[in-house]
């Protein structure tokens, strides 16, 4: 009898990063260095960073280098930097949500790309993992920005905002984050928390090529948990953001993944 050959899968990963995240005179990413390693920008759409000039710049820096752009929608909180939660009722969060996106829908357009998702930021994006009110305000705005067609959604895996995209009709995409620590749950370690940023940049190397090539990561209580991210976000208001994005890059591709942006 002939032998079974199991054929190996190449582990596939997104590689995404928040930029324009400036307002003015004042800038926080270096986005250009950034958009030469991500395969998706999530560029702020001027609630918690951004102004239009900035979503302008970036939007054509992304189509020059065939990077997908992402509306990274956020609550109406400029001076917290979108990291304070709020309590906005979910008729007027979905608009400021589809508002967001038709802002950052001009200048993909002028710049010859499109908005080819949507990512909640910071408070917003924790929020929507319980609570299924503002999960809900989050996809209908997504929904009334895409029309009759498809937005994917980024967010975390297991939340109610993915468990609504995907009712909505919409693709969720998982996504886990290179430099955050990770509760058994599954969740991110609330940022007020000892050890909730990963400043090591070897751990954040050998965190995400676990990820890309394990599915899974390490608690901070030191349990397992699995995770199927098909996006991996590389944070750009770290320090040296830049530079540790490229050691990522480089040590996925040295363990045979494939970065390439979800479809």
């Amino acid at each position: 009898m002939a032998s079974m050959i199991t054929p190996l899968i190449t582990p596939l990963i997104d590689l995404n990063a928040d930029l324009g995240e400036g307002f003015g005179r004042w800038t926080l990413t270096d986005d250009e260095a950034l958009l030469s390693v991500v395969t998706s920008a999530n560029v702020a759409c001027g609630f918690h960073a951004g102004d239009p000039s900035i979503m302008r710049r970036v939007c054509e820096l992304a189509a020059e280098r065939s990077v997908r752009i992402g509306a990274q929608v956020s609550y109406r909180d400029l001076a917290g930097f979108g990291r304070r939660s709020m309590d906005v009722p979910a008729g007027e969060l979905a608009d400021e949500v589809a508002y967001q996106i038709g802002a950052l829908e001009v200048f993909a357009r002028a710049a010859g790309s499109r908005v080819s998702y949507v990512k909640p930021h910071g408070a917003l994006y924790n929020r929507t993992v319980h609570d299924a009110d503002q999960a809900g305000a989050v996809v209908a705005g997504v929904r009334t920005a895409a029309g009759a067609g498809d937005l994917p959604v980024l967010g975390l895996p297991g939340s109610l905002l993915l468990a609504a995209a995907e009712a909505a009709g919409l693709t969720a995409v998982a996504e886990a984050f290179a430099d955050r620590a990770y509760t058994p749950a599954g969740t991110l370690v609330p940022r007020g928390e000892p050890g909730a940023v990963l400043h090591d940049p070897d751990a954040v190397v050998a965190r995400s090529v676990a990820i890309a090539t394990e599915g899974a990561v390490t608690a901070a209580d030191g349990s397992r948990v699995t995770l199927g991210a098909r996006s991996l976000c590389l944070h750009g208001d770290t320090t040296g953001a830049a530079g540790l994005a490229l050691r990522v890059r480089e040590a996925l591709d040295a363990a045979g993944v494939r970065v390439e942006a979800f479809t």
